[in-house]
């Protein structure tokens, strides 16, 4: 019923073609963020991510896609298989390349199969787009498969039905629960809570310096080059790679994603000091890229957390990712939340380890997202409720 193609560039599709296959609050899969990827050549020849997406037609009409990548290695990918593959070529068995389903770098969760949310032929489009998926992994001889961030309904299909091993991580996401405004949203949280965040918002604003939060059209010349700067002292201050390049700052994100960009900045005498950015999209946020030139107390949970938070319940946005890893989230008022993945193996022996070891991984993720959620800022069965949790003091 579907044709298969396979490209390496999105550049031969229609953006609204692509698009209409992406969920409205998803900036990382629109086809804007994936092609300015490849024109900034942040993906491609010599990136480590080579892009070879699969697409089903129908009387030559999109109707289904999946962002695909043939890697050399694991990096930019968030849901680490380093283990694997140390374990694979320590027993003599290649591990790369490999392929990788994913937006590159960027560890938020998403649609990977994508398909139109109101297509009547959804199953038989994925059927085929899997098919496409291990066609390439035969073709290639890779060793191995990997769904990143995908969703659990994909995953569970990916699981029952292609015999996929599922993965489960955990991040930190804020979600609106009807707040009319951030003071609103304060009067969810315990008393200690409470008071830690109006005490760490006091100390970022006694550093003098002026702090906003403004879309990327309103930002100036100045702003948009801090931006880059800002991600290059993250990626710098810990030994991570700069897979972003100056062009996707200063030509890609500016003009093609700019509509997207949501920026804090601290600034002092006009000009930045501290700032991050973030993706808007729908009614979602997604914080990426923090940095700072000067140590100020609490700024950046007042550049990260509370300022977008603020900014959330102002413009109706209903959830909040503020990026990988960072337990001192929970504090802050971002509880812990699944992320889900799938992987298959073609090595039997690799496979029957990493099987039994996801296994236990995902009774351990299950009970620590349990224990961490104990410990959430919020108000404990009624809004009267401000007792404190054992060694809360220490948390």
């Amino acid at each position: 019923m579907y044709e298969l193609r396979f490209a390496d560039s999105l550049a031969g599709i229609h953006a609204s073609d692509w698009n209409a296959l992406v969920d409205p609050n998803d900036p990382f899969t629109d086809y804007r963020f994936l092609r300015a990827l490849e024109t900034s050549a942040c993906v491609g020849p010599h990136t480590g991510w080579l892009p070879n997406y699969v697409l089903a037609y129908a009387e030559d009409r999109l109707r289904g896609a999946i962002p695909l990548y043939i890697k050399g290695d694991s990096y930019g990918e968030f849901i680490f298989d380093w283990a694997w593959a140390d374990a694979a070529m320590a027993n003599g068995i290649s591990y790369y390349p490999k392929l990788v389903v994913a937006v590159p770098f960027t560890p938020a969760a998403g649609n990977r199969i994508l398909v139109g949310a109101e297509d009547d032929s959804r199953a038989e489009i994925i059927d085929a787009l899997v098919g496409g998926v291990m066609q390439v992994a035969e073709e290639q001889s890779v060793s191995s498969l990997h769904f990143l961030f995908c969703r659990e309904d994909e995953q569970k299909v990916l699981s029952e039905k292609f015999d996929l091993m599922p993965r489960l991580t955990h991040q930190f996401h804020w979600d609106d629960q009807g707040y009319q405004s951030f003071d609103d949203y304060l009067g969810a949280l315990r008393n200690s809570a409470r008071k830690n965040v109006r005490r760490e918002r006091k100390k970022a604003a006694a550093s003098g310096l002026k702090i906003e939060i403004l879309s990327g059209r309103e930002l100036s010349d100045i702003q948009w080059r801090a931006l880059y700067t800002f991600y290059l002292d993250t990626t710098g201050r810990k030994w991570g790679s700069a897979y972003l390049n100056e062009r996707f700052f200063a030509r890609e994100l500016r003009e093609g994603l700019v509509d997207n960009v949501v920026a804090t900045f601290a600034s002092r005498d006009d000009t930045p000091v501290a700032g991050a950015l973030f993706f808007r999209k729908g009614k979602h946020l997604y914080g990426r890229y923090w940095g700072t030139l000067e140590s100020h107390d609490a700024l950046h949970f007042e550049l990260c957390y509370y300022l977008p938070i603020e900014y959330c319940i102002a413009e109706g946005l209903r959830h909040y990712e503020a990026g990988a890893q960072g337990a001192h989230k929970l504090r802050r008022g971002m509880m812990p939340c699944p992320t889900y993945s799938a992987h298959w193996l073609r090595h039997p022996g690799l496979r029957g380890a990493v099987d039994h070891y996801l296994d236990g991984e995902r009774d351990a993720i299950g009970e620590e997202m349990k224990y961490l959620g104990g410990y959430g800022p919020f108000k404990r069965e009624g809004k009267g409720s401000d007792s404190k949790r054992p060694n809360e003091e220490n948390g």
